[in-house]
């Protein structure tokens, strides 16, 4: 491996780069490309990869981040799903030897087979990745409710998600999806990202979030579906109150307005309740007592 080349990720070397290969950027595709040194650093700081330890990445663009990760881990694995950027990935990683790159949509891998085909059963496997604004949820959900116990997972994403997943109760942000995210992740923003770390330009800031796999996912929650479904029903329109919002799941009838009722005591949530109001021991509970109801 030699260390003669600026990094990928120095701006002259990336403009280089979209020179020689005439690369623009492809909307299409969320693709921005990360000329900040010091923020790829950060990203790898904040993975804390291990010499022994396995990365997992999505989206690698021109290499900027693979090129660190490669710098630190055993060996990454990286997942590109824009075919064009096959060669120009061969070319720009050719110091390194232990970087696999797969032209496929993760969202489309078999996490838990790939371990196994691999045979990195057994290591500690971190995903770290500059995932795209544009599909930046469902690639997060897919990741942590993979059948494939990633230790941690570090994404940067566009800032306002970010602080979404993040949220606690009472925040604006606070919604399903952080409570979809918390009951099996510890969240935190380990930095912003400003506009001008990329080329292009995007709109908005972005942020670096680590997720850590919770010891006990789901604590108290008897049943995670009906869990997940409460969830749904309870931000479903979220200018209305917890109570209506239940109403409009379990049908608007006297019967299940006395058990919301009945079901909110117990749970000692108040009769004007809001769902962003409620932090999740309490969803925890509500949902384990609209099972009973509902099971009856």
């Amino acid at each position: 491996m030699t260390q003669n080349r600026l990094s990928i990720s120095d701006p002259i070397r990336t403009n280089d780069i979209l020179r020689k290969y005439k690369l623009r950027a492809k909307k299409s595709l969320g693709q921005n490309f990360l000329t900040s040194e010091k923020v790829l650093d950060d990203i790898v700081d904040a993975s804390q990869l291990k010499q022994d330890e396995i990365a997992i990445e999505i989206g690698p663009g021109i290499g900027a981040l693979t090129e660190k990760l490669a710098q630190v881990a055993e060996k990454v694995f990286s997942f590109e799903i824009d075919e064009s950027l096959m060669p120009i990935l061969a070319d720009t990683l050719s110091d390194y030897d232990n970087i696999e790159v797969f032209n496929q949509d993760i969202l489309k891998v078999d996490l838990d087979q790939f371990v196994k085909d691999h045979g990195i059963e057994g290591k500690t496997i971190k995903v770290v990745a500059n995932l795209p604004y544009y599909i930046t949820t469902p690639i997060m959900l897919n990741l942590i409710n993979s059948d494939y116990p990633f230790q941690s997972l570090v994404l940067m994403m566009q800032k306002e998600v970010a602080e979404r997943i993040t949220a606690t109760p009472g925040h604006r942000q606070y919604g399903s999806l952080t409570i979809g995210v918390q009951t099996l992740m510890e969240t935190e923003i380990a930095r912003i990202v400003g506009k001008n770390s990329f080329v292009p330009r995007p709109k908005v800031d972005s942020a670096v979030v680590v997720l850590k796999r919770l010891d006990k996912p789901y604590q108290g929650i008897n049943d995670p579906k009906f869990f997940n479904t409460v969830i749904r029903s309870s931000f479903a329109q979220k200018r209305k109150s917890l109570t209506n919002n239940l109403l409009n799941w379990l049908g608007k009838t006297d019967e299940s307005r006395e058990n919301i009722k009945a079901v909110f005591e117990k749970c000692d949530i108040a009769d004007n309740a809001r769902a962003e109001q409620l932090p999740i021991e309490k969803f925890t509970k509500l949902a384990n007592e609209l099972q009973q109801l509902v099971s009856k």
